[in-house]
């Protein structure tokens, strides 16, 4: 969202960062090295902790609320839970710095957590905005992954913009496959970490066909996981098919949790 903020354009101009939040130092170094933004505006703490009233003054908000206690695959605490609240500080950014317009971010998983998106909405209204909100398929959009989330864009009130038009898909009847995103990527390409499997981990990927996972596919009972119903989700050594976006690429990323692409080694 950081780099698509930065190479967004309104009307030609630019839009630039002023500053950053967030609470993991890696986020934090992260955006510092590849925003071009002072590194005494990137706030790294609890965003509880901001005064935002204080900060230098912004035309724009853009926030992804965490997730956790929305998604399907999570405990589903909606906004009881411990993440579940942390929208608020988006609406405490708004009232404190009344920007011309705010983007917000969450998991689709949102439509369906009881009443937590009304009164979501609700609150980013009272903060003084009109809102609107769309789900996007990302795929439909040039993504090589059918990542689906709800966006929610909202104007300050005083605007008096009262109609939002989403933009089209563009890629919503060619969309971009695994093998177009992955082919052509050397040896050498930056940020990528081998994994080490086990013989037998190596021998259990080979049933799996594209499209399968470690439960659908034909896999010999020596070979089959053992675990408990609730976690036989469907990401767990799951092929991506080469003819298709990749599924939505889950953040956790642990234990068997993983995706296979093509032919495999002792690596």
């Amino acid at each position: 969202m950081a780099v698509g903020a930065s190479q967004a354009k309104l009307r030609g101009n630019k839009f630039s960062h002023v500053w950053i939040n967030d609470i993991d130092p890696d986020a934090c170094r992260t955006f510092a090295h590849n925003l071009p933004i002072d590194e005494q505006h990137v706030f790294c703490c609890d965003a509880s902790e901001l005064d935002f009233a204080a900060m230098p003054s912004i035309d724009g908000l853009v926030f992804g609320f965490p997730c956790n206690d929305y998604s399907i695959v999570g405990e589903r605490k909606g906004i009881t839970g411990h993440y579940g609240s942390l929208y608020q500080q988006g609406v405490r950014a708004l009232r404190a710095q009344k920007p011309l317009f705010f983007v917000a971010e969450n998991v689709d998983g949102l439509q369906s957590s009881g009443d937590d998106l009304p009164i979501i909405l609700k609150d980013l209204k009272r903060a003084g905005y009109t809102v609107f909100k769309h789900i996007y398929r990302f795929e439909e959009y040039g993504v090589p992954q059918s990542r689906h989330r709800i966006i929610i864009t909202g104007f300050r009130k005083d605007l008096g913009i009262e109609e939002f038009k989403q933009p089209a898909p563009t890629t919503k009847d060619n969309p971009v496959t695994c093998r177009d995103a992955l082919k052509g990527i050397g040896a050498d390409a930056p940020n990528n970490e081998e994994t080490k499997h086990a013989p037998q981990v190596i021998e259990r990927l080979r049933h799996i066909k594209p499209g399968e996972n470690a439960f659908t596919a034909a896999i010999p009972a020596r070979l089959q996981l053992k675990m408990k119903s609730q976690a036989m989700i469907s990401q767990v050594y799951r092929r991506l098919r080469p003819d298709k976006p990749a599924y939505t690429v889950t953040g956790s990323g642990g234990g068997a949790r993983m995706y296979i692409t093509g032919s495999l080694t002792g690596r």
